[in-house]
């Protein structure tokens, strides 16, 4: 990821960032070994909460499992330094955050441009920005009575969820939901089908020298 000669490889390494129970993780996972990623695969997940299950989705698929703590590190600085120490020291290609619940400084974000991608559980520019996160996404799309919500996968730059759109998938809202219920449907019916094709998208351009 410095920018230099681009090699030609036969797959493209992948960090996942965490903070949570990783059901994106998984779905990422799943999508590797069924085949409809194959130009990259997991080489590492990096959560910055020690109990995260996504760690345990990690390491039962076999996949390194980092955790990086600010708390314990004691500043943005040392806490975007230890991330970075695994990144270039893996020599990894893509950063995926998902449910990474930590805002990462101009200096991290500027230093892999184009090579880091969030997923968001809106139809951006809809219910996003600081604030926009988790239940409260889907809090706001309710209260403001949208019939039609969705996720965005976007490239991630110093901007909350202000990068270039990579994929949308559109899901309707139905009479009677909660946050938690439509959570789950734009979680099944729109993130967990657009992350998977948008880290393929994007290693298969890395493995054929296009980025």
């Amino acid at each position: 990821m410095d920018g230099g000669v681009r090699m030609m490889k036969d797959k493209a390494k992948v960090a996942v960032l965490v903070s949570g129970g990783g059901t994106n993780l998984q779905a990422i996972i799943d999508a590797v070994k069924g085949g409809k990623i194959k130009s990259g695969y997991v080489d590492v997940v990096i959560s910055n909460k020690a109990g995260a299950y996504a760690l345990e989705r990690a390491g039962a698929a076999g996949i390194d499992g980092v955790v990086v703590s600010k708390k314990e590190l004691g500043s943005q600085e040392a806490f975007e330094d230890a991330i970075m120490r695994e990144i270039d020291g893996r020599g990894i290609d893509l950063i995926v955050l998902a449910g990474f619940m930590a805002i990462l400084s101009e200096r991290f974000t500027s230093r892999y441009a184009g090579r880091i991608i969030n997923v968001h559980p809106s139809l951006i520019p809809s219910f996003c920005g600081a604030g926009f996160y988790g239940l409260r996404v889907h809090e706001a799309a309710l209260a403001r009575g949208v019939k039609v919500t969705g996720a965005t996968v976007h490239f991630v730059n110093e901007v909350p969820d202000g990068g270039p759109i990579i994929a949308q998938r559109a899901v309707y809202v139905e009479d009677g939901d909660t946050p938690e219920v439509l959570q789950r449907r734009v979680m099944e019916q729109a993130e967990w089908i657009i992350l998977p094709e948008a880290v393929e998208k994007i290693c298969a351009a890395i493995v054929g020298g296009e980025m």
